[in-house]
């Protein structure tokens, strides 16, 4: 779940809001923690207790919302896979100079050549961890280098001068919302942690995943705020390449280029498996066809980004859309934790419920302010 969160969307979302907003960013991160803690919590527990997938919960809740879920799920999914092509397109465009749409075209051929040869998948895999480290270490010097206002930082994260809707939902969206939470509990169910008696490991895992992404995020937030407190100007074509540029020079750009493109190769397969994932037993023959669904999602993804265009307000813009799926598929667990067909005789914590309603609450809230005031001004 954590990897799956640290994407090309969230390396570009941190950048260009903290360009935006400055130190006031902090704030959404801030919020966006507890906002995710809710969220992860509450959905993970309800499926590893019942043992079952999020669209047979709510279909349970109720009849042929598990349908309606799985299509906004899939819907996001794909949104989201188009941000993760046009993150790798920038990736190929900062290491070689490419196109972003060639670069785009060429990585969506290699993720469908990772999907069809397993082996192919393992060595990218452990060539994507590898240079994860290096992207953690690099992104800890650039913290470090662009000698950030932390004092500042911690202010403003308190008494923000400025709060932007469109922040708040891209990051939890980027984070928790759409696919992202429900594929990390999905993998738990298939790793047979499931039942009350695996809450503890439940609840300890889907913590460390947000920790994991809160502090890359913090960590990145703090090095585009030194750059951007020093006067320098971020490039709006790929923000985030821009911030490593000024604080770790040219090679720091040429590894982060490599990097962003390794983990949206990676991310690509992985968010077209996973929403392929959720159609899995409410549409017939599905698994036959399972190779195919999961190739023309990746095709369609990259057609869309490549007709379309724009790289980072798509980066941007697929986070705000699975944010405004979160309160559907976030108030349907909640409901399912005080269903007995569906959770038996587990009692779900009345803190979680709490918290979690307030995060349902808090975020359609959002949704609709982004919706109605944000959104077409930031298309502009």
């Amino acid at each position: 779940m954590a990897t799956s969160a640290i994407g090309p969307g969230f390396l570009t979302q941190t950048a260009a809001f903290t360009a935006q907003l400055g130190a006031s960013f902090g704030f959404a991160i801030l919020l966006s923690v507890l906002f995710d803690l809710g969220a992860q919590l509450n959905i993970w527990r309800v499926l590893t207790v019942s043992g079952r997938r999020a669209q047979d919960v709510a279909n349970d809740v109720v009849p042929g919302l598990g349908h309606a879920l799985a299509f906004l799920v899939v819907l996001g999914g794909l949104a989201f896979n188009v941000g993760n092509v046009a993150g790798a397109g920038l990736g190929l465009n900062v290491v070689f100079g490419v196109d972003v749409r060639a670069g785009a075209a060429l990585s969506a051929l290699l993720a469908i050549a990772i999907f069809l040869v397993k082996e192919v998948g393992r060595a990218m895999d452990r060539f994507t961890v590898a240079l994860g480290f290096v992207m953690v270490a690099l992104a800890g010097y650039v913290a470090i280098a662009s000698a950030p206002p932390v004092g500042e930082a911690v202010l403003r994260s308190v008494v923000p001068e400025r709060i932007a809707p469109l922040s708040i939902v891209t990051i939890v969206g980027g984070t928790v919302g759409g696919y992202i939470t429900f594929a990390g509990a999905h993998r738990l169910l298939d790793a047979g942690v499931t039942g009350p008696g695996a809450l503890r490991h439940v609840t300890q895992s889907a913590t460390s995943a947000i920790v994991i992404a809160s502090l890359m995020r913090v960590v990145l937030f703090l090095g585009a705020l030194g750059v951007v407190s020093q006067g320098l100007a971020l490039d709006p074509q790929n923000p985030p390449a821009s911030v490593f540029r000024h604080a770790a020079g040219e090679a720091g750009f040429r590894v982060f280029g490599v990097v962003m493109w390794s983990a949206a190769i990676t991310s690509v397969v992985g968010s077209a498996y996973t929403s392929v994932s959720f159609l899995r037993g409410l549409l017939p023959r599905v698994d036959e066809r399972w190779a195919r669904l999961v190739i023309a999602f990746i095709v369609v993804s990259t057609l869309i980004f490549v007709t379309v265009g724009r790289p980072v307000k798509v980066l941007i813009l697929v986070g705000a859309l699975n944010g405004l799926i979160l309160p559907l598929s976030l108030g349907t667990m909640l409901v399912a934790a005080h269903r007995q067909s569906v959770v038996g005789a587990y009692r779900h914590p009345a803190a979680l419920t709490v918290g979690g309603a307030l995060v349902t609450l808090a975020m359609a809230w959002l949704s609709v302010q982004t919706l109605i005031h944000e959104v077409p001004a930031f298309l502009k």
